[in-house]
């Protein structure tokens, strides 16, 4: 019997990614949607932008603390439950966000955002790997990131909506509805991945018992590969520190834009939240451009090096044009959507390269203390800029340092193994 190893693993994506990308889009929103009840929230609670500055960071330490521990028990509990769990959670969570009434309540409620939404990203990263191989996670990391830029396109629009539609509505005010309404699908979706994301390959009706043969062989092939690792060898892995130090970088870019991108608009003169809505989405369309054409193109040439260095200058030469654009509208967006093309996408390319060198736990604890230690730069820079803005009105010198950390990012690509890098498995 022939095996049609494409219609496997299209079986497969078509059955999972579905969910994980809501998911994903819907972790996204809840994590930044802030960002655009930033004004009226200010307003009517008095917070300056150090105080939400520092409250969008603290997401990021409650993340750092439970990352880690949360994958090991996905590790052993499965994907499924675990990360319907998590939905369900951060979802609850983000809503009651809505009751803050002092700045003390929003960093106590950011800091349990973090904590119940930590796991999710290195949970489904590892959940995908124990279904593609890895001549396949480019491309399908590339979908699964789509909905990363798409957060930003359904996201910037829906938040403008309700507020401009939503305020004053039975005296509530705004900020409350979006945090409000836009927790509910988080907790619905939660419930669709516990009843419906399939467990693993042997569990499924949907593929016959020699194509489930074949994809658990053509798996476990590439794990004998990759030999279990001692903790001591985990932690004395180059690499490792090396993709830490990278996706910190990243991290420290990526969630300067994304948290203050409607103030950034904003400060170009626009004052409509529709409008600063509709604006946001521009950069996430090129987003999901990126997304696609670097995921698929670095699976179809084997290559990660240079596709990844092509990604991070392009986001580097975003911010300084940026920068250098002053008020003027139409080049400024111009370089919000270049920043966006590598701030969105990266991930696509990186979550790839952990999976070239564990297995099994060891995978699972890679991408989690990557992902939690990367994520330590959304306390840094969103509070930087936060700060500096309260303090002198501006923030240009972190608005430069977000470019300078995608090209020192740039350098440290050039410094990981060729075995991370290149020669992804046979071309499909």
């Amino acid at each position: 019997m022939t095996i049609d190893e494409k219609r496997i693993y299209g079986a497969a994506a078509w059955r999972i990614m579905p969910l994980l990308m809501a998911g994903w889009l819907f972790a996204y929103i809840d994590r930044v949607n802030i960002s655009f009840a930033r004004a009226q929230m200010g307003e009517q609670l008095a917070f300056s932008d150090a105080v939400f500055g520092l409250g969008a960071g603290l997401f990021f330490l409650g993340y750092f603390l439970f990352e880690v521990p949360s994958n090991i028990v996905l590790y052993k509990v499965g994907g499924r439950r675990w990360i319907s769990r998590i939905m369900i959670s951060w979802g609850v969570i983000s809503g009651l966000t809505a009751l803050v009434e002092t700045p003390t309540q929003f960093y106590i409620m950011r800091f349990l955002l973090g904590a119940a939404e930590a796991g999710f990203i290195p949970g489904a990263v590892y959940y995908l790997s124990t279904w593609f191989p890895s001549h396949r996670l480019g491309r399908i990391f590339g979908i699964f990131y789509l909905a990363l830029a798409g957060s930003g396109l359904v996201g910037g629009p829906l938040a403008g909506f309700i507020l401009s539609n939503f305020s004053g509505l039975w005296e509530i005010a705004g900020w409350k509805w979006l945090l409000v309404l836009e927790a509910i699908p988080s907790v619905l979706i939660g419930f669709l991945i516990l009843f419906f994301l399939p467990e693993k390959i042997e569990s499924v009706s949907w593929l016959t018992q020699e194509e489930k043969a074949f994809a658990r062989a053509h798996l476990d092939a590439e794990s004998r590969n990759k030999p279990p690792v001692t903790l001591r060898a985990f932690i004395a892995t180059p690499a490792l520190w090396i993709m830490m130090a990278i996706y910190f970088l990243l991290n420290y870019a990526a969630y300067g834009l994304s948290f203050w991108l409607p103030t950034f608009i904003g400060d170009l003169g626009v004052s409509d939240p529709m409008q600063i809505g509709l604006l946001s989405a521009l950069p996430s369309m090129c987003a999901m451009t990126g997304v696609m054409l670097f995921g698929f193109s670095a699976d179809r040439c084997r290559e990660r090096r240079w596709h990844l260095t092509a990604m991070f200058l392009t986001g580097a030469v975003g911010f300084f044009v940026f920068h250098l654009s002053g008020n003027a509208a139409v080049a400024a967006m111009a370089g919000l959507c270049l920043a966006a093309i590598c701030t969105q996408a990266f991930p696509s390319l990186f979550w790839a390269l952990p999976n070239r060198i564990w297995t099994g736990m060891a995978s699972a604890g890679g991408v989690a203390t990557i992902n939690a230690v990367g994520n330590l730069a959304g306390l840094a820079s969103p509070a930087i800029i936060g700060f500096m803005r309260t303090d002198s009105g501006n923030a240009e010198m972190a608005i430069i340092s977000l470019g300078v950390a995608l090209v020192l990012a740039t350098a440290l690509v050039h410094t990981l193994p060729g075995r991370l890098l290149d020669n992804y498995g046979d071309a499909k």
